[in-house]
């Protein structure tokens, strides 16, 4: 069974930073693109970065570039997500996100093309 599980996230000051963690399991982790997306009230849900199953190729959000980074490690079967000089705004719950298809990559990507997503882990910037 796929299994994704988010950890690392947690209370910071504005411009503060947390790196946060995603632990998968029940798939061929290596062979998958995979994707940060984040709850937005009003908007239902935001996709942050994704980042292609050898980890050569990174795309983010306008709001995150320059401040996140996503990155793997393929032989640990982990996702992460750097996060720097986090805002207020970026309060919210954070998932990964597997893709159904392996291999698939877009740098502008569809929220339909997840087929798995963990449980999320809270991030708070607040002062």
């Amino acid at each position: 069974e796929v299994q994704l599980v988010e950890s690392g996230g947690g209370l910071v000051q504005p411009g503060g930073s947390l790196r946060l963690s995603c632990a998968a399991s029940g798939f061929t982790f290596s062979r998958y693109a995979m994707s940060w997306v984040r709850q937005a009230p009003g908007k239902g849900l935001e996709w942050v970065s994704i980042i292609n199953s050898g980890g050569t190729s990174t795309t983010y959000a306008d709001s995150v570039k320059g401040r996140f980074t996503i990155s793997r490690d393929n032989a640990k079967n982990t996702l992460y997500l750097q996060m720097n000089s986090l805002k207020p705004e970026d309060t919210t719950v954070y998932c990964c996100a597997k893709y159904r298809s392996p291999d698939y990559y877009s740098s502008r990507p569809s929220n339909d093309m997840y087929d798995y997503w963990g449980q999320g882990t809270q991030v708070t910037v607040s002062s």
